[in-house]
């Protein structure tokens, strides 16, 4: 028999005597996402039998909790993170759920206080787009927030970006970008281009670091040497790498080919080249990352790594409502090459300048 309602029972005591986490509880009493039978089964004989009693208030909350997920990015008009974004919002729209794009425009205490924000809106999920600095200070407050928001039925889901560390309630979906990097690399390699400059950043930016990684691999399995010299950090950005090839070409560029480490910034060392008179891929080769709609406007076409970013956006959406058990909760899908115009084998002579 069912015992009396008692105040004093909690979502926690019904979860730990039904074997399952506080988030399944809620959704098994709100009755907005699809529970395993023998799941629900057990949530409710739990709740018959403590006598849990779960007030307006906070049946209130929980439906309007499931109904919201976030996302973060860091500017909302670089294709990169709008295309995450549009995979997001479109994926959201076909599960029923309103979806809110918030923009930290580089600031790691900005995201830190979207986070909160979209707690504070009740979001049933939030999504981090694109890569994480390497600071333990923000990672540790990040793990706050990502135990905060399971605690209250939430999940943080990290899209293209690393744990945060070992034990920390989130879920991901990343890509294979220190592979797309390595293939990327080793492509020019098979052309024969030994001298490559890596241009892009930031330092200490995860992205950067994954991406510059696959590079090294390749010129080691190749025998190339490392050069420090050739490499250059700063933005993943146009300006950045119109303001690197101008400079290297003043000071005279020792290198056939240039490794952009996103397509923006192959974009900007195009301008530089166009403006020195350099011809691509006649004197420079050129070589991108993301296959933004970019790659393919620019003139020659420019060869790149295609990143499936509607795709990494609908995979969020999913984890940010998905039962245990029903999906993944870390997921890694694959890039691949696609080879335009932008590369031919290094010209003979010596460097390039202005």
């Amino acid at each position: 028999m069912p015992s009396s309602p008692s105040a004093g029972v909690t979502l926690a005591d019904v979860a730990a005597a039904a074997g399952v986490s506080t988030a399944t509880v809620s959704r098994v009493l709100s009755g907005n996402y699809p529970v395993a039978v023998r799941t629900r089964a057990r949530v409710t004989a739990a709740v018959d039998e403590l006598g849990y009693v779960m007030n307006a208030n906070a049946r209130a909350l929980a439906r309007s909790r499931a109904s919201t997920i976030g996302i973060v990015v860091e500017d909302v008009v670089e294709p990169f993170f709008g295309y995450i974004a549009r995979g997001v919002e479109r994926r959201a729209a076909e599960l029923g759920l309103a979806c809110l794009i918030m923009a930290s425009r580089g600031s790691k205490e900005r995201e830190l206080e979207l986070v909160d924000l979209l707690r504070a809106h009740r979001a049933g999920g939030v999504i981090l787009v694109g890569g994480s600095a390497d600071d333990r200070g923000y990672r540790t407050k990040m793990a706050q927030r990502a135990r905060a928001l399971a605690d209250e039925g939430g999940h943080l889901v990290l899209c293209g970006r690393p744990p945060l560390s070992d034990g920390v309630p989130t879920r991901s979906v990343s890509y294979d970008n220190e592979g797309g990097a390595f293939a990327i690399t080793s492509h020019l390699l098979a052309h024969g281009h030994r001298r490559i400059a890596y241009v892009g950043g930031p330092d200490r930016l995860s992205t950067h670091t994954f991406r510059l990684a696959g590079h090294r691999r390749a010129l080691e399995q190749h025998g190339v040497v490392w050069d420090d010299d050739l490499v250059h950090v700063g933005q993943f950005g146009a300006e950045f790498g119109h303001a690197t090839l101008t400079a290297l070409l003043r000071e005279g560029l020792d290198a056939t080919a240039v490794f952009a480490a996103n397509d923006a910034v192959a974009v900007g060392v195009y301008e530089a080249a166009e403006e020195a008179g350099i011809s691509i891929p006649g004197d420079l080769s050129v070589v991108g990352y993301d296959d933004v709609p970019v790659a393919t406007q620019l003139r020659p076409r420019l060869s790149t790594v295609s990143v499936p970013l509607e795709e990494l956006g609908r995979r969020a959406a999913e984890l940010c409502v998905a039962e245990p058990g029903t999906l993944d909760t870390d997921a890694t899908v694959g890039t691949h090459l696609v080879l335009r115009d932008s590369v031919a084998a290094p010209r003979t002579t010596g460097p390039l300048r202005a």
